[in-house]
């Protein structure tokens, strides 16, 4: 099984420095793999009582059962994973508030790559680091897959992402999230961030907010930020070429336009 290497933060004890609401009602915050999960988990914690923080488990499909306490009413809990859609899954989160959250496909495919290329992640693609392969041979793997190894993106978003909309699930760019974080002094974060409370069930937007989603969204707190990669992935260019941008067009027609891509500002 693939592992991920990464420094452990301090957020549970960050998160005695603010008063905490109980949540009364689980929320799941569900993503596509390298879409930003940590900064929007890492922000949310310090919303919630970290008693009433799910720790047990990164929750996918596969352990989905054994977890089925992340999502009880009756003692209800702030849970994290990548849950692709499915009856199981719809069932375990009919009560539960919760968000999916997506990234530009084509900025997807360079985070895709910069993660398998680090050594944050150890799993069956070790042969493919060191400049095995070429960049661009790397950029084409993370778009159409490697046969029997990884899956292509299509797949990713499709049962990840795609298949979720148009259900309760709250749809969130990763993109607002990060504009934000990074505009938080703004008029139009206020409401950005207590509607991104209320859809996880916290009805009111504590007065020290702002510091809060400073400490949550500190960049070294989380293992898996571009910074904090272990190994060099110095070669990854910042933005995908135009030929890639076609593959991505080519492999999943139709991807960005039903996520809402382009996205108008930010």
């Amino acid at each position: 099984m693939p592992r991920i290497v990464a420094k452990q933060d301090n957020l549970n004890a960050r998160n005695a420095e603010f008063s905490q609401a109980r949540l009364a009602a689980p929320a799941f915050l569900n993503s596509v793999p390298k879409c930003g999960t940590h900064l929007l988990r890492n922000i949310l914690r310090m919303f919630v009582p970290v008693k009433q923080q799910y720790h047990a488990a990164f929750i996918q499909y596969g352990i989905l059962r054994q977890h089925a306490a992340a999502f009880s009413r009756n003692a209800p809990k702030l849970s994290w994973g990548h849950l692709l859609f499915s009856d199981d899954s719809a069932i375990a989160l009919r009560h539960v508030h919760h968000i999916v959250q997506v990234r530009d496909p084509y900025d997807w495919v360079l985070a895709r790559t910069r993660f398998f290329l680090s050594d944050t992640f150890q799993g069956a693609l070790e042969h493919l680091k060191g400049g095995s392969v070429g960049i661009d041979e790397m950029l084409n793997m993370m778009i159409f897959g490697i046969h029997n190894k990884a899956p292509s993106m299509n797949d990713i978003f499709t049962h990840n992402a795609v298949s979720w909309l148009g259900t309760k699930a709250v749809l969130l760019h990763f993109e607002d999230l990060l504009h934000h974080v990074k505009n938080i002094e703004a008029a139009q974060a206020e409401p950005f961030f207590r509607a991104l409370l209320g859809n996880c069930g916290i009805a009111e937007l504590p007065d020290d907010w702002r510091e809060r989603v400073r400490v949550g969204a500190d960049r070294e707190q989380s293992g898996t930020a571009r910074e904090n990669l272990q190994g060099g992935v110095a070669d990854v260019p910042e933005e995908l070429p135009a030929l890639q941008k076609r593959l991505v067009d080519y492999a999943a027609p139709g991807l960005r336009e039903v996520l809402g891509y382009p996205r108008n500002g930010h």
